[in-house]
């Protein structure tokens, strides 16, 4: 992927991988799990889920001290199976889906941006990914 380097995070969701893409996908799911801490939060989220399509999520800390638009274009969409999107920044981060039944492992391959060390940036998408789990196990009632 260029100049970048590729990092990967990943979790195992206990629900069917068509139940964990609608979580992963839904700006109402969004707006519940797109965090990496409890002092932050996502108050706005939009998706239009195809190739070419724009995504933005609204990252904003609590307190109202800071906030970010996370936001792409999607490259490749191939339902329940993998998601991958440019980033405003140009880098590149590709989602992969792999159900086995009531199981859905969920592997993120992003490319590290420069200005921030790398374990740092891992740590973060892991604690979003991580968040996303917590909130898929908790509401998913199989």
């Amino acid at each position: 992927m260029g100049e970048f380097k590729e990092v990967t995070v990943e979790t195992t969701v206990l629900a069917p991988v068509e139940k964990v893409w609608d979580y992963w996908t839904e700006p109402d799911h969004i707006k519940q799990w797109n965090s990496a801490s409890d002092e932050w939060h996502t108050p706005f989220a939009e998706n239009d889920l195809r190739v070419g399509g724009k995504f933005v999520s609204r990252m904003e800390a609590k307190d109202g001290s800071m906030g970010f638009d996370f936001s792409g274009v999607y490259d490749e969409v191939k339902l329940h199976e993998v998601i991958s999107y440019t980033m405003e920044d140009g880098r590149k981060v590709k989602v992969i889906f792999q159900g086995q039944g009531n199981e859905t492992q969920v592997i993120e391959i992003f490319d590290a941006e420069a200005s921030n060390p790398v374990e740092f940036q891992q740590q973060g998408w892991q604690a979003i990914l991580d968040n996303f789990k917590r909130y898929v196990n908790q509401t998913y009632k199989g």
